[in-house]
């Protein structure tokens, strides 16, 4: 086993790294950028080393400094976590030229899994089987397009390198082809400086389900499959282990393929074989195809451990320092169920644009695995990831961890940004969802109910009143004392866009009537706390003027003071603005252009996604305030349009 490594990687990768290296007595280095040299896996490593600005390119992807802060700091290995550097073979082989181990596979494995359609050729020789589609070095639009018409629509557009969603189109009709391909093409090179690539038949139920795999360089295992059908923009939401509705018959053969696909390549480490499923008939042994290798470790990689208990990053650890694989297949087995739901940053009710900010409060659950790479206090940055952390449960079976999924989510505090913690309580209350009817449309089908904002109940509108006037403590006996009648206070407070007025009457000592807008709370003060209407207080966050009440949906209660004047009344259609900070990819439009509701106006680049900025109404361009190559902060100015004239 080695003595100490360096983790080339940053947040809760970064912790989870550090987590099983505590265990094991291994000595664990750090890198960080400027803005994360106070971040939680700095603290966390017994040294730290800084490579350098906030950019990626400026500090996690400088392959040199990672090396060099490798060997002065006596690191005998590097572990490259998910993302940056983890599956560029170039890096790999920097690594090892400089005597050092890299804890994954070879460089020359992950050439062979690198690019989609070489890595599809090469699974086709070996037995695995395949989607139908082109994987041609003629990257011509009209070739392509000829290609998606022999394929039959529709089809999707993949990058051949990369992952994540980025540089993939669904195609649903010939006339939409051009345009998807456009920016498929320009997502890729900005993300992968790679524009090819591929084109696949399109499942039109599809489910996505990968199998975990182990190698030692010969021979490898696999841990079962996971289920990541419930996806956004291919982004994965919530994975599950094992997948709804498995078959013993379908589990071998998808296994035999992954083990298949990792020893024809000789893989070394942890990786995941990504198949495609038709579910629209159950699932059955014919129907399913590769579609992808990632040659490391899985960000969903818990829910395997967690339905194994196996550890697979100590695994990597001891593989990687020379030993053979820690087990056979036939010992390994599966206990009970496991879920992982992905907790960001994120404005749903803006299209799931990622958010930036100050975590003022950060709260999980005890009894639910949280891997986090941040702590109360910490900024989201707009340089990386939006993720907050990851909440894994497990359970006897499925219906008993999704009830565990479901209170863990309720019970998570987060002030201070905007989350997807409500949507993903959404997901999983679904019915379908519930009930294991899962395929990567649910989301897109129900997006509308699955992002519907409920208002938020009077009675946790009366509990943030009662917390920003300090009422919400133990009463004391002078509570409420007056001479003629109970003591009244009227406060206005926002939530959301609305103003609602509130008054307080406190009756007597843990005895108080609040007012909100029409509706009546009483709020009475017992033994186990302040309970509103009846029941139990949720859990609440004051930021000065601020207050966050916490549970099944998070409600923020902004007092309004009266003396406040209007600053003005935001922007109107008029304006189009950069909703977070980013980088102005393109500008489609000049003053002077007539432009109508829906169209294109700009492309922003932010958090290596590309997010189009459409036209809120029909109208003439009359200023463009920013050009492509441009960085912008969060509500910069981008297009003016001409004023409505008045009817």
């Amino acid at each position: 086993m080695f003595d100490t490594i360096l983790i080339a990687n940053r947040g809760e990768i970064a912790c989870r790294v550090i987590d099983t290296c505590r265990r094991l007595g291994v000595r664990t280095v750090a890198v960080h950028s400027d803005v994360d040299a106070q971040a939680r896996h700095v603290e966390m490593a017994d040294v730290a080393v800084s490579l350098g600005g906030a950019a990626p390119a400026e500090s996690y992807l400088r392959g040199d400094a990672i090396i060099a802060a490798a060997q002065a700091t006596g690191a005998q290995a590097i572990h490259p976590g998910y993302g940056f550097l983890s599956e560029n073979p170039d890096f790999v082989d920097a690594v090892e030229a400089a005597g050092l181990v890299f804890i994954g596979p070879s460089g020359e494995a992950i050439r062979a899994m690198g690019l989609k359609d070489a890595a599809k050729a090469l699974m086709a020789e070996a037995g695995v089987p395949v989607v139908p589609g082109y994987q041609g070095v003629d990257q011509s639009p009209e070739l392509l397009a000829r290609e998606a018409e022999a394929i039959g629509y529709p089809v999707l557009i993949k990058a051949v390198a990369g992952g994540g969603g980025k540089g993939m189109r669904l195609v649903e009709t010939p006339k939409e082809f051009a345009d998807a391909l456009s920016s498929a093409q320009s997502e890729a090179q900005t993300a992968f400086g790679n524009s090819h690539v591929l084109i696949e038949k399109f499942i039109t139920s599809p489910r996505h389900i990968e199998v975990q795999v182990f190698g030692d360089g010969s021979r490898a295992v696999h841990l079962f499959e996971r289920d990541c059908s419930l996806q956004r923009r291919h982004q994965k939401v919530i994975e599950e282990a094992p997948a709804p509705g498995m078959t013993s018959e379908m589990r071998n053969a998808m296994g035999q393929a992954a083990v298949r696909a990792a020893e024809t390549i000789g893989y070394k480490g942890a990786g995941t074989v990504e198949f495609i499923v038709d579910g629209s008939d159950g699932l059955r042994p014919d129907g399913f195809w590769f579609m992808e290798m990632n040659t490391r470790l899985q960000v969903e990689h818990p829910v395997t451990e967690a339905i194994t208990d196996v550890d697979l990053v100590e695994w990597q650890l001891r593989v990687a320092s020379g030993e053979s694989l820690p087990c056979a297949q036939e010992d390994l087995g599966i206990t009970g169920h496991s879920f992982e739901a992905r907790l960001y940053a994120e404005d749903v009710s803006a299209g799931f644009l990622p958010a930036t900010g100050q975590l003022a409060h950060l709260a999980f659950p005890a009894d639910a695995r949280t891997d986090t790479g941040v702590r109360t206090g910490d900024v989201i940055s707009p340089h990386y990831d939006p993720m907050i952390a990851k909440m894994i449960v497990h359970g006897s079976s499925r219906a008993v961890a999704l009830r565990k999924l479901r209170a863990a989510l309720s019970a998570t505090e987060v002030a201070g940004t905007v989350t997807n913690l409500a949507f993903l309580g959404a997901l999983a209350r679904h019915p379908g969802f519930s009930n294991g009817e899962v395929d990567t449309g649910l989301i897109g089908r129900d997006l509308e109910p699955l992002t519907a904002v409920p208002p938020p109940a009077p009675a946790a509108i009366a509990r943030a009143v009662l917390a920003l006037l300090g009422l919400d403590r133990a009463p004391t006996l002078l509570d409420g004392f007056a001479l003629w009648q109970p003591l009244a206070q009227d406060i206005t407070v926002a939530v959301g866009d609305d103003a609602v007025p509130c008054c307080i009457k406190v009756l007597a000592p843990g005895k108080i009537d609040l007012s909100v807008g029409s509706a009546l709370v009483s709020a009475r003060f017992g033994a186990n706390g302040w309970r509103f209407d009846g029941q139990p207080a949720c859990a609440v966050h004051v930021t000065g003027n601020s207050a966050t009440v916490f549970g099944e949906a998070t409600c923020v209660v902004t007092r309004i003071d009266p003396l406040d004047v209007e600053a003005g009344a935001g922007a109107s259609s008029d304006l189009v603005e950069a909703p977070m900070p980013g980088l102005v990819r393109q500008v489609y439009v000049a003053a002077g252009d007539t432009v109508a509701k829906g169209d294109r106006l700009a492309v922003l680049e932010a958090m290596k996604m590309e997010h189009s900025l459409l036209a809120a109404r029909d109208g003439v361009v009359a200023e463009v305030m920013a050009a492509a190559g441009a960085q912008v902060e969060a509500g910069a100015a981008l297009i003016r349009l001409e004023e409505e004239e008045a009817s």
